[in-house]
């Protein structure tokens, strides 16, 4: 899953973006509202972690301009201020969640995984992925295939997940980069053949199709 950080304090910051791509999300990071609103608006995101004090546009504005728009994605609002008044406000521009600094990296972390499961088509648990007898479990970060555990690495398992939410259809190279990794990755894209590669030595070579010049499909067999 992808996550936007748009908070000012760039030690801060990088420090989440650091953990959160180490839990085995891509992480993007801007420092400025009017930035942050340009990106989150762009609607290629599963969660924003916005800061309310913020230069360009503070995060009320930016909160409610995207919810103004239409926009639903999950928003955790992030200030040193600690008053009802703000708290209030805060949901009242349409944040789903609030967390007053300092705070804790775990209860942050938490509070992310609660906003995306939320967020999931059950509105409760992370959904559990079936695609033939390959289960891709998302709470958990687990895979079976028939009754065997296959163990991922954090990156494999992110790539997987890509096409398994969308099994049946072609995912572009470009998605898995952009969700998997971030928008600012510069290496070799092929290091998403890479992974596929390995995730077929280990889930068997005719679970993921190759369509050429398209992407990769992860099939569904009856």
């Amino acid at each position: 899953m992808r996550l936007l950080i748009v908070e000012d304090e760039k030690r801060l910051a990088l420090s989440l973006a650091k953990g959160l791509t180490a839990e085995g999300y891509a992480v993007d990071v801007v420092h400025d509202g009017l930035e942050g609103l340009h990106m989150a608006g762009e609607g290629s995101y599963d969660l924003v972690i916005l800061d309310i004090m913020l230069p360009g546009m503070n995060g009320y504005r930016v909160c409610g301009a995207l919810r103004a728009a239409g926009h639903d994605v999950p928003i955790l609002m992030l200030t040193a201020k600690d008053g009802e008044y703000d708290e209030a406000e805060g949901l009242d521009t349409g944040a789903d969640d609030y967390l007053t600094k300092p705070f804790s990296y775990v209860v942050l972390v938490a509070r992310v995984k609660a906003l995306l499961r939320r967020r999931g088509p059950s509105g409760g648990a992370s959904p559990v992925y079936e695609v033939g007898n390959l289960k891709v479990d998302t709470a958990s970060r687990r895979v079976y295939l028939a009754d065997d555990e296959i163990t991922l690495t954090t990156k494999e398992f992110s790539v997987l997940e890509q096409l398994a939410v969308r099994a049946g259809e072609v995912v572009s190279k470009a998605d898995i980069l952009e969700h998997v990794w971030d928008f600012a990755y510069e290496g070799d894209p092929n290091i998403v053949e890479v992974y596929i590669s390995t995730l077929r030595r280990k889930l068997g070579p005719e679970l993921i199709r190759t369509v050429r010049g398209a992407g990769y499909r992860l099939e569904v067999r009856a």
